[in-house]
Formats: structure tokens, sequence, C-alpha cells
């Protein structure tokens, strides 16, 4: 609380604050989802959050999966407006509140801060959330609040520390009483020299003692060790930087802790961490530690059919296959960790089964030189990114580029419904080429159809050939669709076919039928499902009657 009463004080003028609280521990939250992971309590590590928005550029998609997960959650939060020192001549005050430094600048600058702070705000309305700068909001529970910070000068960041404070100390009082019950989520699982295999842990409620028999979720199932050392990072320092620590016999909570204990190589980020007392029950300690993997398991496809998954942290892991899982791409099988040669040989099963399902995504963890050499020589395609977003992209992408491929490949073989009626006097070819004009009566004609026509008297159908050009007032047209102009179309007879003539074979009362064949509805159904409209499907039912398909 020192450090912060230090930084604010320049907005104190030198007054007392009136802070209460002990101290704030921030966690750092863009690799680890894991801070919503204790949904099965309907808790979450977070109790207030800060958003941080680029001032620039507005809301960005990230931001957007952040603010829907917050209000998922009901987390509160506050907005730090990052980026205020990229205003054209902005005049940087280090350290200053934001109102200081705002006195200070040129009337155009303050012009082109209070339009982009309006685009922001109305970007928070098209969300339905009512937004403001925090020094305007005269309603917290109603209003989002805006603070305008660099992290680059410092400036703001004395306002950001004092609202956070504020808030928490007068709206959520109740909220943030201290529990003697232990609540401690694993957010990362390290190894340091000396220490072999450790995990760093929120401790948000209880209190943890050296000589603890603890409990947390594995890879291969739950890990039950002993603690055998409790550190902290030096006052004022980042756990995640390296530091001489503080050992502790008993930590209290709030705090970010690294525990050193054997066994916790397979550690699994994300997960809760239980104390098994005395008198506690081993079994239902196991069962409630492993609850968070084993509905993840659970997205596996049974089919045994999809695509393989590797992330970080169980938070992670569980973002990726809520978003496989809205895409309809099945999965089958999740690991947390680096990527090793097992990995890929698991995903190389697909080759076999699915070859489009032959792929890895590895979300913020590293991959082995072996393993990567490896998935090259047998074609696995492995996407590797560090934010979830880009790996959804480049994966996407991937899956759009392999569906092109597919229906370019399937396009000679597909034949898309339609129904033609020859226009009476309009054949200006009676044999091959035949042709002639044409109404589309149903469905769309493309260049490449096969026609065909039924004969009542022989009950069979007559192949004519495929249309090889359509054209309207003389201009080369790609396709004539239901209800258009009459177009002129050109039928030619493959050379191992005998040439149908028009006026022996067929005439101005038979309907011309695309030729549709069991193998090209096939087609249809698996390429190009999403082309065809419900009239255009109705006519493929229709058609397979006519043509007697099977």
């Amino acid at each position: 609380m020192e450090a912060i009463k230090e930084k604010t004080s320049l907005l104190h003028k030198g007054a007392d604050p009136g802070y209460k609280l002990p101290g704030l521990l921030v966690i750092d939250t863009p690799g680890h989802e894991s801070f919503t992971n204790l949904r099965s309590r309907g808790s979450s590590l977070c109790n207030i959050a800060i958003l941080v928005v680029d001032i620039v550029h507005g809301l960005e998609p990230q931001t957007l999966e952040s603010l829907g997960l917050l209000r998922q959650r009901k987390t509160p939060f506050i907005v730090a407006l990052n980026k205020i020192d990229r205003m054209y001549d902005w005049k940087a005050m280090p350290d200053h509140p934001t109102r200081d430094t705002l006195a200070s600048q040129a009337p155009h600058v303050l012009r082109e801060f209070n339009e982009r702070v309006k685009k922001v705000i109305l970007e928070f309305a098209e969300q339905g959330l009512n937004a403001c700068l925090y020094w305007e909001n005269k309603n917290y529970a109603k209003n989002v609040s805006l603070v305008p910070t660099s992290a680059i000068t410092g400036e703001g960041i004395p306002d950001l520390l004092h609202l956070l404070v504020d808030l928490t100390q007068t709206r959520m009082t109740e909220k943030l009483m201290y529990l003697s019950e232990l609540e401690c989520t694993v957010l990362e699982v390290k190894v340091v020299e000396g220490l072999g295999t450790t995990i760093d842990v929120v401790l948000s409620n209880g209190v943890l003692n050296e000589g603890d028999r603890i409990c947390v979720c594995g890879l291969n199932g739950p890990i039950i060790t002993t603690v055998r050392a409790l550190l902290t990072p030096q006052p004022m320092r980042e756990l995640r930087l390296k530091s001489q620590y503080v050992h502790h016999k008993s930590v209290k909570a709030s705090l970010g802790i690294k525990i050193a204990a054997p066994d916790l190589e397979k550690a699994i980020a994300g997960s809760r961490l239980l104390v098994i007392g005395p008198d506690d029950d081993e079994d239902e300690i196991k069962e409630e530690v492993m609850g968070d993997l084993t509905s993840l398991l659970s997205n596996i496809d049974k089919s045994g059919k999809g695509v393989c998954v590797q992330a970080s942290t169980l938070g992670s892991l569980e973002a990726l296959l809520t978003f496989l899982k809205a895409s309809n791409i099945p999965v089958s099988g999740i690991n947390i960790g680096p990527v090793h040669k097992k990995d890929i040989i698991r995903a190389s099963v697909m080759l076999e089964r699915a070859r489009e399902y032959a792929q890895l995504l590895a979300f913020d963890v590293p991959i082995d030189k072996e393993a990567e050499q490896m998935a090259e020589e047998l074609g696995v395609k492995i996407f590797s990114a560090e934010i979830i977003y880009h790996l959804f992209d480049a994966f996407t992408a991937y899956m759009k580029d392999l569906e092109e491929k597919k229906r370019a490949d399937a396009a000679p073989k597909a034949v898309f419904p339609c129904v033609l009626k020859i226009v009476p006097g309009a054949v200006f070819s009676r044999r091959n080429p035949i042709i002639l004009g044409a109404d589309v009566v149903e469905g769309n004609l493309r260049i490449g159809t096969p026609l065909c026509v039924y004969s009542e008297e022989t009950s069979s159908v007559i192949k004519l050939g495929r249309v090889t050009s359509i054209e309207l007032n003389h201009k080369a047209q790609q396709e004539a669709k239901k209800g258009g102009p009459a177009v002129a179309i050109k039928i030619e007879c493959p050379d191992f076919e005998t040439p149908k003539l028009f006026g022996r074979h067929f005439t101005e009362k038979n309907e011309l039928y695309s030729h549709i064949t069991r193998p090209s509805i096939d087609i249809l159904k698996t390429t190009f499902r999403n082309d065809l409209s419900k009239d255009d499907w109705a006519l493929v039912v229709k058609l397979k009657k006519i043509l007697k398909v099977e």
C-alpha cells in the first residue's frame, strides 16, 4: 500500500487518501484464460478487472472477447484507455494524473483526444454499455469508467490505482472479506534451476503452509505431493521475473506464490489446488481437482475423427475447444504442454482416416525441433500461435483453402439441377453440336451441365451432351437463372457417344433436364450443400423421380 500511496501522491496533493486495503494483487492475464477457469464454482480469481483499450484502435476482436468473458462472469471492470501519448504533439508529464497532463496540452491535442474518446464511447454503446471518463462518472453501477493512461510515460497510472482502491474498498467490501477456506489456482508450471519443476499459483483465499499435502490436476491423473518450499518474489517485484525469492513457512491470501514440491512435472496450469487435511476424504478431493479436465475430455469426438489440440493452460484449452465446437470442427485428442513426437504420431493417425483433420493446433506452447521435423515428413500440419485469435485466423484460412480445393476438384463432377423448355422455332442446329434457344423453368443452368431428356416411349433417359456455351444477346454467360430471359445454348456430345438428333431423339415438346446421377447427388451433398437453396434440393428430389435415380 505504501507504493500505491507514493504513486498516487500527486493526485491527493499530500492529503491522506484514506486507503484501507492492504494492497493490490495484479494478475496479467493475456496468456491465462485461467482467471475464468474456476467456472465450476461460479467464482473467478478476479474480483475486479482492468480492460486495456487502445485509444487509437478502439475495441479490437480480442477486446470484445475479453469483454464477453467479463460480462459472462459478471466481473466488474474499469477501462485503461491506453496510448494517450500517441496523440500528435503530445507533451508528456511522466507519472502525472491524467487531468494534470491534459491541462498542459495544446488545444489541437485536446481536440484529437476528445474525438478519440467519443469514438471509444460510441463503440462501447454498440456493445450495449454506457462508458464515460472516470471523473465524469456519477454512477459506477451503470457506467463503465474510462481512465486515460500511457504505459510508456506512466501518465494516468495514479488515477488507475486510486480508482481501483476506491472502488474495491467502497463497493466490494463484503466480496473481499478474507475467508479461511482455501481458494488457490495454478497459473503456470515452470522448471527453475535448483528447485526443479515448480508451480506459480494465486492464493485468493485461505492459508498455505510449508509441509502441507496438496492435490492438483495432472495430465495422467491427480497429483498428491508435499509442499517443500513457499516462495514469493522480493517486495514490489513480479513473480515472473528472476530474482532472489523470499522463503516463507506460511502464507496468507491474497498472494502470488511459487511452490516447489516433488512430482509436479505433469501438473496442469489453470487447475485448482486443494490441501488435504488429516480428516479429509482423499478420493473426493482427487475427483474435485480432476473435474475441470474431465469436463474438457467430453469434447473429444466419439467417432475418433478430428484435429488434435494442445495448449498451455486448462483455460486456453477450453477457449480453443469452445471455438472448434462453434465451428463444427471435431477434436480427436487434447493435451497440455509442449508438443513432442508422440503428439505428432497421434495427429498422423488422421492421414488414414480423414486427411483434412491431420492437423495439430498448438496454442502458446513450444514445439520440439524433432516433432516439427517429423510433422513435415509425415504431412501433419501444425498451427502455432501465442495469440488465440491468430491461431483461429490461420486455421480458418487453411480450412477455407481446403474447402476451395475440394470444390475445385469436385466441380467437374457436380451437376446442379435445372429444367429447360425449348423456345418454339428457335432450333439453329439440329445435330452435334445442337444449338437452340431455351427458357430456364427451374433451377440454374451452368456451363458444363450435362443435359438429357426422358423418353416416355422407351422409358429411358436419353443423354444429349454437355452445355459448352450460353449466350444472351450474343454475349457469353456463365449461367442462366430461372425466370430470366431466354438464352441460346450449345450442347456438344462427346466423341465416344452416338450424337443425338433434334426431331428424331427429342422435340420441342420435351423438357430438358440436367442429367443427375447418384454420384453427382453425393458430391452436391458433401461439397456444395450450402450452394443450393431449399427449392434446388426440392428440384433434385423431383429429378430423381423423373430420371429414376436410385
